[in-house]
């Protein structure tokens, strides 16, 4: 339950990424924060703040979050070797991360991969890129 070290750029990407794992299996099982909390003896207060890297999760509370969630514990630190690699230049994970982090961005991820039509897929892309401002990558 230490808090973290931030530097300039907030809390180490390790932590977040261990942070942000936590919070997309809780929302694949459709667990709440509450009852994730619940089940190993932790205020959800707690739990949001491992989800947003504002603390570190201990080894222990790792451990039961992958029995409470029906994982493993190297569940949590999945893909975690591009984010080591690139230290320095992995700003556009740090804002995929944030952005995975808002209910917005889980329910998009969850529910985009649902559109069955590539095509569909990109229609709707397209249009978030001109409500963005960005130009069209084709």
């Amino acid at each position: 339950m230490d808090k973290i070290q931030e530097s300039e750029n907030g809390p180490n990407p390790i932590d977040r990424h261990v942070g942000l794992r936590i919070r997309m299996r809780r929302k694949e099982l459709g667990i709440s924060q509450e009852r994730l909390a619940e089940s190993i003896g932790l205020t959800f207060q707690q739990v949001q703040k491992y989800e947003r890297a504002a603390n570190r999760v201990s080894a222990s509370k790792l451990w039961e979050m992958s029995r409470a969630l029906s994982t493993t514990i190297g569940y949590f630190y999945e893909g975690i070797g591009e984010a080591t690699e690139r230290r320095g230049s992995n700003t556009s994970r740090q804002s995929m991360q944030d952005f995975l982090l808002t209910p917005e961005g889980m329910e998009l991820a969850t529910i985009f991969p649902k559109i069955a039509k590539g095509r569909l897929r990109r229609r709707v892309l397209d249009l978030v890129r001109a409500m963005a401002g960005e130009p069209d990558e084709s």
